[in-house]
């Protein structure tokens, strides 16, 4: 199953009637779009053209522009004059921004984190761990990344702080073109023993530890990352949104 037809399958399951529903159906192009993003299926700078997607999703222009426009709010697309929407491609200097942001603020969250969490939270942070060593076994890196970017969001959503966790979703999504883009080294991804460190510390209810190991796991990131352009790979939006006839 192809990238596309996974997501609007998944969400199918929770919304049987939305699919058919026009005022709903750009919904489901802009959660299959921004899956294929966030998973590194269409790389950062490629041209999504309204007409080819109304084709690949069997949806007027009208909503797959409504699609595109909510990806611009999310930053994962950017919309040029008379050019059309490209997948968002962050410089240098955005990268440096968008992690130095990250280590200001997810630091503390953790901190947070490890105050207020449960057992229950817990036990869901170590099965989102399974989930990233699955994919990284599998050499699935795409998957690998955006899962990492979720497992730092789950931790905000158990800080219970509502801001911060739309913060950190927001920048967690931008990082993942950044790695797309600037990715030199497998453990770029957020390293497994980072993450399990992670856990433990909070699982500990230790705040200071929490937040010791996320300001240096966020370093080690930064120093993962190679801050030079490096053009994408083209593909056709066609391959990669759905299975050929």
């Amino acid at each position: 199953m192809t990238t596309a037809s996974a997501s609007l399958a998944a969400l199918d399951d929770f919304r049987p009637d939305s699919p058919n529903r026009p005022a709903a159906r750009w919904y489901f192009i802009y959660v299959a779009l921004k899956e294929a993003i966030l998973t590194h299926a269409i790389e950062p700078g490629t041209k999504l053209p309204e007409d080819e997607l109304g084709e690949i999703y069997s949806s007027s222009r009208t909503l797959v522009r409504s699609a595109l426009q909510a990806l611009a709010h999310d930053r994962l697309v950017t919309l040029e004059l008379n050019r059309g929407a490209f997948v968002a491609k962050p410089t240098r200097l955005e990268a440096r921004e968008i992690f130095e942001a990250r280590a200001i603020i997810e630091p503390t969250v953790a901190a947070l984190a490890a105050q207020a969490a449960t057992p229950a939270d817990i036990e869901r942070l170590r099965r989102h761990l399974e989930e990233e060593h699955v994919a990284l076994h599998e050499g699935r890196n795409g998957e690998a990344v955006d899962l990492s970017g979720k497992f730092h969001v789950a931790i905000a959503e158990i800080a219970h702080q509502t801001v911060l966790t739309e913060f950190v979703r927001s920048l967690c999504s931008r990082s993942s073109l950044i790695v797309a883009l600037y990715w030199r080294r497998r453990d770029a991804m957020c390293e497994s023993h980072a993450h399990h460190a992670l856990v433990d510390a909070i699982a500990a209810n230790s705040p200071q530890d929490a937040r010791e190991i996320m300001s240096s796991h966020l370093v080690d990131l930064l120093s993962g990352l190679d801050l030079s352009d490096r053009p994408p790979e083209p593909k056709k939006l066609t391959d990669i949104l759905r299975r050929p006839a």
